[in-house]
């Protein structure tokens, strides 16, 4: 079993920065915290502030968050090994995500993952050798209209297929330039994106095609039929409307399996249930 295979977190100390990164850090958590009325909200961006100068989540990063946020390493940890976008052994220059969730699935997501783990050899948030490049097998990219597609950190390929997976990651490895499907005109890398998710953009957001054909489909059809969603009416009681404390009555006896009966308000827990 490799370093990267295990679910181990790298032991340093918050005091192994060298200064001018412990500088560098501080500098950028302030203006972080500085957002939150909380300090202890700043969490998360302060997570992927120090994931993007180890590339993972590192026993110093865990204990400089605790220290500028004034929290135990323990609740920067149980928050750390939660969300998955926080790596506890490093990963690739280039993060490679593929869909296997329903969509992309069913359109040959879980084909593209078998065929490139092997390719590539190395499984679910794992790095080849040259550390250019990892795999994880992700449930949603939030890009069903596309499917199947692939990230590569963070930014979307769209209609893969097996072989187009394998070559761009072997164009990722030999250094080739490689463009997203849509976004901006460069593919920046992990570390890169680790901070742009931490709140400091590189000012590539609005480049490129932000919104395919497929996404705004929907819209054109309903421009060109005339479709209009229907208008709101103020005196009209909407069967989401909560419950008032006086509506609220006891349902009358029923046998085991059989209708509620009597009359209930619409959008009720009674009423949902008969």
């Amino acid at each position: 079993m490799t370093d990267q295979q295990t679910y181990q977190i790298t032991r340093r100390t918050a005091a192994e920065y060298d200064p001018e990164v412990r500088a560098r850090l501080e500098r950028d958590a302030k203006e972080i915290i500085a957002r939150y009325p909380k300090p202890r909200s700043a969490l998360l961006p302060m997570l992927h502030l120090v994931q993007s100068v180890d590339g993972h989540i590192t026993q110093a990063g865990i204990d400089f968050c605790a220290e500028m946020l004034d929290i135990t390493s323990a609740q920067v940890t149980g928050v750390a090994t939660f969300y998955t976008q926080y790596k506890k052994a490093p990963v690739g220059e280039y993060h490679v995500g593929v869909c296997i969730n329903t969509l992309c699935a069913v359109m040959g997501g879980d084909q593209i993952w078998e065929e490139l783990s092997a390719h590539v050899g190395v499984g679910h948030d794992e790095a080849t050798e040259d550390g250019k490049v990892s795999l994880e097998r992700i449930e949603c990219n939030a890009a069903c209209d596309f499917a199947p597609v692939m990230t590569v950190n963070w930014e979307f390929f769209d209609n893969m297929t097996p072989e187009k997976a394998k070559e761009l990651v072997d164009d990722l490895r030999a250094g080739k330039q490689v463009l997203p499907s849509r976004g901006p005109g460069r593919l920046c890398t992990w570390k890169e994106a680790s901070r742009v998710l931490a709140g400091f953009p590189d000012g590539l957001a609005h480049e490129g095609v932000q919104a395919g054909p497929e996404s705004l489909r929907g819209l054109e059809l309903a421009r060109e039929r005339g479709w209009t969603a229907p208008s709101a009416d103020a005196d009209h009681e909407q069967s989401h409307e909560p419950v008032q404390a006086g509506e609220v009555s006891d349902p009358p006896p029923n046998e085991p399996g059989k209708p509620i009966g009597g009359d209930v308000k619409p959008g009720s827990q009674e009423g949902r249930n008969q």
